[in-house]
This record gives structure tokens, sequence and C-alpha cells, in this order.
């Protein structure tokens, strides 16, 4: 006879919140991320300037109810009412369960209260799985701009949000 584990409810949110740029738990993640994008496409891929604590106005982190880091994603702003997000990373052993869409929507929501009407981003031709996310959530492709224009590696978005 086998035995079967009852589910009690539906699987807890993970908590997004706010937190340092450089903390611990932030940079674990972004190594992650980089490690992530030297793996797929072989070397380091960004062009332009790297963010820094000093230049990103958010940086959210997703947590479970352990409290153990699953991903996050950073806004840094590029002129009066537009924002480019950067750094959204989810864990491998995370995916697949709407995190990345929850870390995006939790990044326009701040973007809406810091009176943000534009989001801009960049991504990479390999990053299929970052491509339909954005796509799905309403980003539409634009022209590269700055140094993103410069190499065959980015793609970017841009979404109108509403106040």
């Amino acid at each position: 006879m086998s035995r079967q584990r009852r589910r009690t409810g539906p699987p807890s949110s993970p908590r997004i919140a706010a937190e340092p740029f450089d903390g611990p738990d932030g940079a674990e993640l972004l190594a992650g991320h980089a490690a992530e994008l030297i793996h797929r496409y072989g070397h380091d891929t960004e062009p332009g300037a790297k963010p820094t604590a000093a230049d990103v106005t958010v940086f959210l982190v997703a947590r479970d109810d352990e409290g153990r880091a699953l991903g996050c994603g950073a806004m840094r702003d590029l002129e009066p009412g537009v924002a480019e997000l950067k750094r959204m990373y989810v864990r491998p052993e995370a995916r697949g369960r709407g995190l990345g869409r929850a870390i995006l929507e939790a990044l326009e929501d701040e973007a809406r209260r810091r009176d943000v009407t534009v989001l801009r981003l960049e991504t990479g031709h390999a990053q299929h799985e970052a491509v339909g996310l954005y796509e799905r959530a309403g980003y539409r492709r634009i022209p590269c701009w700055g140094a993103y224009a410069e190499g065959d590696v980015s793609i970017c978005y841009e979404r109108e949000i509403a106040g």
C-alpha cells in the first residue's frame, strides 16, 4: 500500500524585497548570473559599464520560506522617467515556477513608485528563456542603444508602464 502526501494548501509565494546590491546573497546570485553567461557565450558579453551599488536604484532578491536567496533583479536610472532592468537571474534549481515573472513584476511595481514610465533592458540571443519572459510580459524589441549597439550578442527591449 502506497502512502500519499496530503497537500495542506498552495505552495507559498516567494518573498521579494529590496536588499543591498553588494550584500552577501546578492553577490552570490550575481556570481551565478555571471557564470551562466560565460557558460552560454564563452566570455563576458556585457559591453559598457557594469552596474554597481552606486548606480543601481533598486536591487530585489526573492527568497523561499527558509530564507534562501533564489533570484534577483536590479534597476538603474537612464534618464528622468526611463530606467534599465539589469541582472535578472533565477537559480537553475528554482526555475520553472514563475519566479522570473514575479521578480519582473516587482521591479515594474517599484519603477511605477519611482515615477518611471519606460523600462528598457538588454538580453542576449542565447538567453531564450529571458526573451520569452520579456515578450510574454509585453516588452517589444527596440534598436539597441549605447554600448549594446556595438556587439552581435545583444537584443534590446522596452515597455511603457502605466503609473
